[in-house]
């Protein structure tokens, strides 16, 4: 999952979200040292959660249509198209404005603890929100967008614009691949969360 999935499995907790939203710029136990605890559990809730979807079946026969050409980079790419299914899933989203509402939210919470933003989220944090990238999620233009986004990050990965290719290709599979894996994540990230 990526941003959207790592937002929507924190469950309206603020500091929670926070720690999910950062999680891929703390790294080791000693970076964990300063955040407050429920920031904290949030970091450690995003590597569970990205631990987790990796190794779930689904993920892994979505990955194979992405394997040949962009080799480890398969699971970035299926991170980010999670995303794109979770926008549009009619159980949690049944509407733009149901996504759009949800994304002001966590805007809103991520907010009030921007204190705790390690420098590279700080940076660009202000684009996430003005540009609305958890909406963007929605759409097919948002994600040749998001794609695009994920090219400029990782600097050795192939040319993205057959990872959409394959991805418009085989939309109906990795849907039903999210639909898959999206039940048994939410219902380890309540586990976890719980204990």
């Amino acid at each position: 999952m990526n941003y959207l999935g790592h937002a929507f499995l924190s469950f309206g907790d603020g500091e929670i979200l926070t720690g999910n939203m950062i999680g891929d710029h703390v790294k080791g136990k000693i970076a964990l040292e300063g955040y407050p605890e429920g920031i904290k559990k949030g970091i450690m809730l995003h590597r569970k959660i990205d631990g987790y979807t990796d190794v779930h079946p689904a993920t892994q026969r979505a990955k194979l249509l992405f394997r040949e050409e962009y080799g480890l980079y398969s699971g970035a790419i299926m991170d980010t198209l999670f995303d794109h299914f979770l926008a549009s899933d009619p159980k949690y989203f049944p509407t733009q404005d149901a996504l759009l509402l949800f994304t002001q939210k966590v805007y809103e919470q991520l907010a009030e603890h921007e204190q705790y933003f390690p420098l590279l989220f700080a940076e660009y944090f202000p684009h996430m929100k003005s540009y609305n990238w958890l909406l963007g999620y929605r759409t097919l233009k948002g994600m040749e967008r998001s794609l695009s986004g994920l090219a400029r990050r990782a600097k050795h990965i192939p040319p993205i614009e057959k990872a959409y290719e394959i991805f418009v290709t085989n939309y109906y599979h990795l849907n039903q691949c999210y639909y898959e894996i999206i039940d048994d994540l939410s219902g380890f990230v309540k586990i976890e969360l719980a204990s």
